[in-house]
């Protein structure tokens, strides 16, 4: 993966992590509560090697 080369901006890795995971998650409802196990949670990871100004988008969809 020649994004580095290219762009000089040395996050090339964090380009394959977030390909790996994914931009984005569906998690039902039940009764209003999310339907986790019990070892599950949300995590937000950011992969990038500079701060910047991010937003999380929340849509709950209804039945």
């Amino acid at each position: 993966y020649a994004h580095n080369a290219r762009w000089g901006d040395g996050n090339g890795h964090a380009h394959v992590r977030a390909a790996l995971l994914g931009p984005s998650l569906s998690i039902p409802f039940v009764s209003g509560r999310l339907t986790l196990g019990t070892w599950q949670q949300i995590v937000f990871l950011d992969f990038d090697n500079r701060p910047r100004r991010r937003e999380l988008v929340v849509q709950i969809v209804g039945e």
